[in-house]
């Protein structure tokens, strides 16, 4: 069954909503741990939105499971992770008016802009990601610039509407599943999961990690923190069952 990351970037955006100290995104990533979640996700954005400078660092100190940055392919931010040095850094596209990230990096298209970044970390020993979409061209595009692994972007599924669209980016994410195990990728998957359309990619054996925010966030406010998380590792460590 796949490992839980767990990102908390929006106690941050509550915490930096009234420019104050609190919630304190030190004591969720604690929580969080406590819980049961494998690992700690946050983005550290070029206009520093939510996750601060000092906040990376104090959780570099703290985390005890997986600290998993991610980050803009952008020199300025990598000084910063190669100084911080978290267990994984996962790049992402970034721009600044998105609420939140909308789609993959376009590895295929500009395999060159990435490499000068991943080679820092390469050279560094810090291992990392590329947030992409399942799309077998960005999969091998990622494997020719040597990544560790990619993180499937779920976006697309998880918004999916109607039972027939949801299936169409079910069978995009295994094939590109599929084909990143071949090539000897690590596999992990994120972007917009809940509580109710996460059980079905625990079908796709190859992903071994599903990095999960909003939604957790979202439910601890009514359940709180910590039934939050636990809910949502009860229903990544038990097999699906099919409706049909």
């Amino acid at each position: 069954m796949p490992r839980l990351g767990v990102n908390i970037d929006h106690v941050a955006t509550l915490r930096q909503a009234r420019g104050g100290r609190e919630p304190d995104p030190l004591g969720a990533a604690m929580l969080v741990e406590l819980a049961g979640a494998d690992g700690v996700v946050v983005h550290l954005r070029e206009d520093r939105r939510h996750i601060q400078d000092r906040d990376l660092i104090l959780l570099k100190e703290t985390v005890q499971t997986k600290l998993n940055l991610e980050m803009a392919a952008e020199e300025s931010v990598a000084k910063i992770a190669l100084n911080v040095r978290p267990d994984l850094v996962t790049l992402v596209p970034e721009r600044r008016q998105e609420l939140t990230t909308e789609g993959g990096l376009a590895v295929a298209e500009h395999p060159e802009r990435l490499q000068v970044i991943i080679t820092l970390f390469h050279d560094s020993g810090i291992p990392f990601s590329l947030f992409i979409d399942p799309d077998v061209n960005q999969v091998q595009a990622a494997h020719s610039i040597h990544a560790d692994s990619i993180e499937l972007h779920t976006g697309p599924y998880a918004n999916s509407s109607r039972l027939k669209e949801e299936q169409a980016e079910f069978e995009n994410l295994l094939q590109a599943a599929t084909l990143a195990s071949k090539l000897g990728l690590g596999i992990h998957a994120g972007h917009g999961l809940n509580y109710q359309n996460v059980k079905r990619l625990t079908q796709i054996p190859e992903i071994t990690e599903l990095n999960i925010g909003h939604s957790i966030i979202a439910r601890s406010v009514f359940v709180g923190l910590d039934r939050a998380v636990r809910e949502m590792k009860a229903l990544i460590s038990t097999p699906f069952q099919s409706q049909g």
